[in-house]
């Protein structure tokens, strides 16, 4: 497998895809609700079916797994995309939405892009292969305290209604805090400018591309019990630039 290879197919995909995103932002859209509540516009479908159509021409017959389509074919190795992460963020014209692509192999990340089409910013990292921002090397912080740290608390409503106590703990924490949601703190941790980030309530999709990123950058993203994420983690992670300050969010998400 050519991991260097498919970060750079997987990176121009998303910078075509964009395209799809953009000529629907901030546009009259309507929106439909899923099963869960949650929004989706033919911007979402429109821009998955971009990548989907790309990832065939460029490797056919593979597995791939989207947030608006499922999954098609039945292989352990696949693409994984989630085409706007942030369809709230979206269609409120706030351009902190983001486009996933992630690449499995044997049931484990290896590659991930994160793609913040109205920031014209494209994160991108693989195994052995260290992260960039628009193709240079970027890095994470070696912030180590946690009351040092610079920390995002992604998805407070949703944590404040099932994790009361950790929220409470969460607000309290860090010398910078800052409620927000999506992927784009956890690629602001891959580059330096942040430090660490709760999330809760995640998909696959939506953290596994992340990771990828996350860890080529040097900094480390697991599930609340410090566990390596999978297609089967719960939907609450960890992300921290340095392992002390890993453990000491796991400690503290729980007391």
């Amino acid at each position: 497998m050519d991991l260097e290879n498919r970060l750079a197919q997987a990176q121009d995909i998303t910078v075509d895809a964009a395209r799809v995103a953009m000529s629907h932002f901030r546009k009259p859209l309507d929106i439909m609700s899923k099963s869960d509540k949650s929004p989706v516009t033919i911007a979402d479908q429109a821009t998955e079916r971009a990548i989907r159509t790309a990832l065939a021409q460029r490797f056919p017959g593979e597995t791939i797994f989207g947030e608006e389509f499922g999954q098609s074919g039945d292989d352990m190795d696949m693409w994984i995309v989630d085409p706007i992460d942030g369809t709230k963020s979206f269609v409120s014209g706030l351009p902190l939405f983001g486009m996933l692509l992630g690449y499995l192999s044997g049931g484990i990340v290896q590659l991930g892009v994160i793609n913040m089409p109205a920031l014209n910013e494209v994160y991108a990292g693989a195994r052995d292969l260290g992260a960039t921002l628009n193709g240079k090397p970027v890095t994470v912080s070696t912030c180590e305290m946690l009351d040092d740290a610079r920390l995002f608390v992604n998805e407070g409503d949703k944590l404040a209604t099932g994790a009361p106590q950790v929220f409470d703990r969460l607000i309290q924490a860090g010398a910078v805090r800052r409620l927000s949601a999506d992927c784009y703190p956890h690629a602001l941790v891959a580059s330096g400018h942040a430090d660490a980030v709760v999330d809760y309530d995640l998909q696959p999709y939506d953290y596994l591309p992340v990771s990828a990123v996350v860890q080529a950058a040097g900094g480390i993203m697991t599930d609340w019990q410090g566990q390596a994420l999978t297609m089967t983690s719960d939907g609450r992670t960890l992300t921290a630039a340095t392992p002390a300050l890993h453990a000491a969010l796991v400690e503290l998400v729980n007391l």
